[in-house]
């Protein structure tokens, strides 16, 4: 009897193992695994030394592949779409600040191949009234090196009629942060259907991008195996995926390669597990049938994605969908009001923290300022590279 009670455990224990070898196998776990579980046992050295380092500043950024025109969407289902951020963000917006005083900010990332002047202008006044900023987003299939750029230069020339993408400089630079449709940067899906250029990094080098944000993208197979860290990635015009790897930004160091990735958090969730056994992957997107709440907040922040040798910064950049009525509640709603509040009570509201709402051009210029060895309050070095676009008003510093 024993022996039969034996032989069914270790019978259900493999082939417990085997569904979870297949599901982890599905949804491309194998290609980062080993990447995260590696930097996992660093963490908990680095958040001492950050701790050692106290306060610590958790910069906190959203950036929404913002789509208000959809697969047979009506032009008034559109305005009714940008009608409710329009109405609705600086009502949410204005409930909340971090331990500046300023207010929540988020960066829609407009895709150039569905540009329309007023929806670009509605997002024009939400920039004037300081609740974010635009940056680009494209979806684009079957492409050349030749066509892409061609798109690219005619959608900065596109945005910059809203003042968008052209800073305030005399005379201003055209640059902008990225976001792939798809989730097939560098046509890292292996499908000319969701991208077609595999020398795209250099394409986006070559047009002013200062950095791409579309990772994480797990769990499609496009997921880099470098995970929760700052990086530079070097293109490899013969090959797709050219970001699978890098180096990473550190204190002291120099820009390298062709890009600098900027991802958000990966990790496996543990608390909330599928049948009750096999951890959920957390990539950090805000959606309606995954609402932002204070225990995933404190996940992403364990994450503690920082330059190498700066480890007191810890930059939080989630995503999101926003123009998608099915994700409103988590990024106008209730579940958004938990988001902040979570916030602002774990890292505002106490001594050994300090929280930081910032745009993806804010973040980028923190990690440049992380990365010439600049130290202190990074609220000072929010414009340290890239200043402020013309959809602002008032000229800000520019900190050298």
């Amino acid at each position: 009897m024993i022996t039969a009670v034996f032989t069914c455990f270790v019978l259900g224990l493999i082939g417990a193992s085997l569904i979870l070898v297949l599901e982890l196998r599905r949804k491309h776990v194998h290609l980062w695994l080993g990447s995260y579980l590696s930097q996992r046992a660093r963490v908990r050295h680095v958040r001492r030394e950050a701790l050692a380092r106290a306060p610590i500043h958790v910069l906190f950024c959203v950036v929404d592949h913002f789509e208000p025109i959809s697969s047979g969407s009506t032009k008034d289902q559109e305005r009714a779409r940008m009608r409710a951020w329009r109405d609705g963000y600086p009502r949410l917006a204005g409930r909340h600040h971090d331990s500046h005083g300023r207010p929540p900010q988020h960066t829609w990332f407009y895709p150039i191949e569905a540009y329309r002047s007023e929806y670009l202008d509605g997002l024009g006044e939400l920039c004037q009234q300081g609740l974010g900023e635009i940056e680009v987003h494209l979806h684009h299939s079957n492409d050349t090196h030749e066509a892409l750029e061609k798109k690219l230069r005619q959608g900065l020339a596109d945005f910059s009629k809203h003042g968008a993408q052209l800073t305030q400089e005399v005379p201003p630079r055209t640059t902008y942060g990225f976001i792939h449709g798809n989730m097939a940067l560098d046509n890292a899906r292996l499908d000319p259907v969701y991208c077609g250029v595999n020398d795209e990094l250099t394409v986006l080098r070559h047009t002013g991008c200062y950095a791409d944000f579309s990772l994480p993208t797990a769990p499609c197979m496009s997921q880099s195996r470098k995970v929760n860290a700052i990086y530079y990635a070097t293109d490899d015009p013969g090959r797709p995926k050219s970001f699978d790897t890098g180096v990473e930004v550190e204190v002291g160091g120099c820009e390298t390669g062709d890009l600098l990735i900027v991802p958000g958090p990966l990790s496996l969730n543990w608390q909330n597990r599928k049948w009750g056994l096999f951890p959920r992957i957390e990539n950090s997107e805000l959606q309606g049938s995954n609402p932002p709440c204070a225990s995933r907040v404190q996940n992403w922040v364990k994450q503690h994605i920082h330059v190498t040798g700066r480890p007191e910064w810890v930059f939080v950049k989630v995503s999101c969908h926003g123009a998608e009525e099915r994700s409103w509640d988590a990024l106008l709603g209730q579940s958004a009001e938990e988001m902040y509040s979570a916030l602002e009570a774990l890292y505002r509201d106490r001594s050994e923290y300090r929280l930081h709402y910032v745009t993806a051009r804010e973040l980028y210029n923190i990690i440049k300022a992380a990365e010439a060895g600049k130290t202190g309050d990074p609220n000072q070095y929010k414009d340290f590279a890239i200043p402020p676009y013309r959809t602002h008003g008032a000229m800000s510093h520019h900190v050298h």
